[in-house]
Order: structure tokens, then C-alpha cells, then sequence
């Protein structure tokens, strides 16, 4: 074998290992971890407004816009090509939680609200277990008798005193001298 057919034959096959490599969508499922155990920190990302089914519950047909603005906030997307329709969205996406999507439209007709269309949505309690991490080794014991529980250390009881709130002690001069 002479070098230049030695070159070609590494010039053909580089570029088809390198090529191989991209097609494995493997790597594009799974987050990099270091040795199959560690995971890179990722930050939680929320966007949008939150919405839910107690929120939602207040929003009638026959609401203004600045009252609708009031309940559910400023809509993340208000297209200027569809004046009549508010879009709110909600994404929050929360490592070692699975990502949440939610989407509320309203559509409005002579400045009041005609109807709206959302997705089935969490009521407060539902949304906050939802997005709740797990945490490990915190949990209670289950097969505790009332006795145990009650001899389980209390922490002590502070008595709260409240103090009547009280200003800043200012002296200002007076405004008008009183004399013209």
C-alpha cells in the first residue's frame, strides 16, 4: 500500500465514523452525566402567568379587560393581528419534576369577555404537589404508635409580643412663613 492510497482511504473513512456518530439520538435523549451518576444542575425555568382552576373560576363572559387583567395578570402573548384574543401561557420546567404545559385563551367582543378556552387545569393544591421535589430521607416514620409521636420532641413555644408599629420622628419647618 502506497501513502497516498493510505490518505484516501483515511480521507473516506473519518468523515464516515464522524458522520455515525451524529445519527445516534441517544445523546439527545438523555441529560450528560458524568459515569452514568452525576447530572449537571439545571435551573428551574418558569414562564408565564399561573393559572388555576380557583383563578380561572372567577373569569365570567361580561368582564372588562382591566379586570380580567386584574385576576389573571398581563397575557404573555396579545396579537396585534387578533386584538380580540389574550393568550396566557404557563411552562415551568424543574429539574427532576416533569415539565408542565398550560395555555388559557380569551376572546373578547366589544371589550368584554366573550368566551374562553383552556385545558383542564390543576386546582392550587394540585399545581404545588405537582411541582414539589421529593425529598430524600426526610420521611416520617410510619409505623410509629401515638405514644412515640407524642414523646418526639416539641419545639419550645415563644410568646409573640406585638408592638404597636410606630413611625419616624420627624420635625419639619413649617411650609408657608404666614406672613405675605
Amino acid at each position: 500500500m502506497t501513502l497516498t492510497s493510505i490518505c484516501r482511504a483515511f480521507a473516506v473513512l473519518v468523515p464516515a465514523v464522524l458522520l455515525t456518530a451524529c445519527g445516534s439520538d441517544s445523546a439527545w435523549r438523555k441529560p450528560e452525566t458524568l459515569f452514568g451518576a452525576l447530572e449537571p444542575y439545571r435551573i428551574d425555568v418558569v414562564q408565564g402567568n399561573v393559572v388555576t382552576q380557583e383563578v380561572m373560576a372567577q373569569i365570567q363572559p361580561g368582564l372588562g379587560r382591566m379586570q380580567v387583567r386584574e385576576i389573571l395578570g398581563t397575557p404573555l402573548l396579545m396579537d396585534p393581528f387578533h386584538a380580540d384574543r389574550w393568550d396566557y401561557a404557563f411552562t415551568i420546567r424543574r429539574q427532576g419534576v416533569p415539565d408542565q404545559k398550560r395555555r388559557v385563551t380569551i376572546f373578547f367582543k366589544n371589550e368584554v369577555v366573550d368566551r374562553f378556552d383552556t385545558e383542564p387545569l390543576p386546582s392550587e393544591r394540585e399545581f404545588v404537589a405537582s411541582i414539589d421535589k421529593p425529598v430524600e430521607g426526610k420521611e416520617a416514620p410510619k409505623d410509629m404508635t401515638p405514644e412515640q409521636i407524642a414523646a418526639l420532641p416539641r419545639p419550645p413555644k415563644v410568646d409573640v409580643v406585638r408592638k404597636a408599629p410606630q413611625g419616624a420622628v420627624r420635625n419639619y419647618p413649617p411650609l408657608d412663613s404666614g406672613s405675605r
